[in-house]
């Protein structure tokens, strides 16, 4: 029996890698009726995205559910753990897991989101306190800058930080935690490369910005172009000059027989 409970943290990490790998921005605009989010705008399956295909109630649940698959495992392994040898290391690994089956589902062709809610999920799993500071970093950014890209970046950054800080006095720090939170941070950092370089060049979407259909502009000029070469056509008036010659020739033939 305790040679099987070596393995209970291994067992405990792949259900979390399992349960992160349902992308469920897929999976709710499948339900929803809508297009799938890999297909337009940023083409990353996640509530953002989600958002710009303009259902507000597909969005707020996609969050929901990728967040909770982040929260669950590890709420789990904090709550039922400690009779199998399952403790503050376990928790760090399963919150790990299921923050990569996010970003690498095994049920998506290892074609992810960029796992944003997922991380917030697990912070909150590990301590509620912990993923209210964050989700506020997010909040705040988010509502002065209205890029969810940079509120991303940021909280993912600064939460490594409020972990740190926060030992002694609303939990107490584990290595192991602060490890995870760090490899994470460092994952959103290059998920997020595209949009960082977006945010320099001063091209990034901005929050609740729709996507849609874009107008080939070549065919629109080409449209135009002939339009304008058909507006003025150069023809000579041929019958107005016969009839003008017609006038002046038929007279002398009337006077003179």
């Amino acid at each position: 029996m305790e040679s099987l409970s070596a393995f209970y943290p291994v067992l405990a990490a792949v259900a979390g890698y399992l349960l992160g790998s349902l992308s469920f921005a897929v999976i709710v605009s499948r339900v929803m009726g809508l297009s799938d989010p890999r297909t337009f705008g940023s083409k990353n399956p996640g509530a953002t995205n989600v958002l710009r295909s303009g259902s507000k109630l597909a969005a707020i649940i996609t969050l929901l559910l990728d967040a909770a698959k982040g929260w669950l495992p590890v709420a789990l392994v904090n709550g039922y753990g400690a009779p199998y040898g399952l403790a503050e290391g376990t928790m760090a690994m399963v919150g790990l897991a299921a923050f990569l089956g996010h970003v690498y589902p095994v049920f998506f062709k290892f074609a992810g989101g960029k796992g944003v809610a997922t991380a917030l999920g697990v912070l909150i799993g590990l301590s509620g306190w912990l993923g209210l500071a964050t989700a506020g970093v997010w909040l705040l950014m988010a509502v002065v800058f209205r890029y969810s890209s940079l509120a991303s970046l940021t909280a993912a950054v600064l939460a490594p930080v409020i972990y740190v800080l926060g030992d002694g006095g609303l939990w107490i720090k584990s290595n192991s935690i602060a490890l995870s939170m760090t490899v994470m941070a460092l994952f959103l950092l290059y998920r997020h490369s595209e949009n960082i370089n977006r945010l320099i060049k001063g091209t990034e979407s901005k929050l609740g910005k729709k996507a849609g259909p874009q107008v080939p502009h070549a065919a629109h000029h080409g449209h135009g172009h002939h339009g304008h070469a058909n507006a003025h056509p150069h023809k000579p008036d041929a019958k107005h000059d016969t009839s003008h010659d017609a006038k002046h020739a038929q007279p002398h033939g009337k006077h003179h027989p």
